[in-house]
């Protein structure tokens, strides 16, 4: 798994999603932070235009966001006198319904009253497309700061004017935003679900996961996980759903697999403190509603997987 699976957990614990996308019981409505109906994202990058005053700002530096004295993004008409913040210096994101996202990359002086928060606050932020809103802007605003420059002959890259890529202008490179395909998988015996805890940092329930390596399929890659961090063996893989998940540039893809024998557990200690099966009726409430993981976990509690 390794420590950037542990950055997926730590983040992930203008889609309109299927019904199976949101579970409801008597205590708890469970969506992704991606489930921003009737909200519409669209991130056709034809569709780029020029700020206006009510679009929102990104302002990126270095895995940090600036945030108004009011805990909000800025939107345009805060800061475009600001910095010499004219338009050519933004980059356009995507819009939610009409309201357009940009990207400012840092640094840049703070405002009095306003502050630089962790890009992991975007967990929290409200309304909720906003939250989901800000984990693609962190996705795009990591890519364009870690690709300045060709990394074949060293010229500065430019934007490419029809799609979201960057070309060299001297041996013509071109470089896409990188998405990496991770799984996370429910193991199940009966009616128990296995959950796990990290050796450090975070500290919460969750499920085995991993990102998929070269030549593995996602379905490979669920079995090597299982292995690796457990020492059991699944059988009878079932495809779940899906987030993308910004903060750590990843496409999650969730599973359901049966354990294919009764055996022990054989932990990996260099990353988990523990793994153990819980009943359905014994399961933790100890995460936010917002990530694939919790969706499994209650889609499990529901007895709907």
């Amino acid at each position: 798994m390794g420590p950037l699976m542990k950055k997926i957990e730590w983040a992930a614990s203008g889609r309109h999603l299927s019904g199976q996308a949101r579970h409801t019981d008597e205590k708890r409505t469970v969506t992704m932070i991606q489930d921003i109906a009737p909200h519409h994202f669209d991130n056709t990058y034809a569709h780029k235009r020029a700020p206006q005053a009510t679009d929102y700002v990104i302002v990126y530096d270095q895995r940090h966001v600036l945030l108004t004295a009011a805990q909000q993004l800025p939107r345009y008409r805060d800061v475009q006198h600001l910095w010499s913040t004219g338009a050519n210096r933004l980059t356009y994101l995507f819009a939610i319904d009409q309201t357009g996202f940009f990207l400012l990359s840092g640094p840049v002086p703070v405002p009095r009253g306003w502050a630089l928060a962790p890009d992991n606050v975007f967990r929290q932020l409200t309304p909720d497309y906003l939250a989901f809103a800000g984990t693609v802007a962190v996705h795009l605003g990591e890519w364009y700061a870690q690709n300045q420059f060709c990394g074949a002959c060293g010229h500065r890259l430019e934007p490419v004017a029809t799609d979201r890529a960057l070309r060299c202008p001297n041996c013509h490179r071109t470089v896409f935003p990188r998405i990496s395909p991770a799984i996370i998988v429910g193991v199940t015996q009966g009616d128990q679900l296995l959950l796990t805890r990290f050796l450090t940092g975070y500290q919460k329930h969750t499920l085995i996961s991993g990102y998929t390596e070269i030549g593995e399929t996602l379905e490979d890659t669920v079995r090597r996980e299982v292995h690796e961090e457990v020492g059991l063996a699944v059988e009878r893989l079932r495809y779940f759903g899906s987030q993308p998940w910004g903060l750590s540039g990843s496409l999650l893809a969730g599973f359901f697999a049966d354990l294919d024998h009764a055996a022990a557990i054989t932990l990996e200690h260099d990353e988990l403190a523990e793994a153990r099966w819980y009943r359905r009726d014994e399961l933790p409430h100890d995460d936010g509603t917002r990530s694939l993981t919790w969706q499994m976990i209650e889609a499990f509690r529901q007895g709907k997987a």
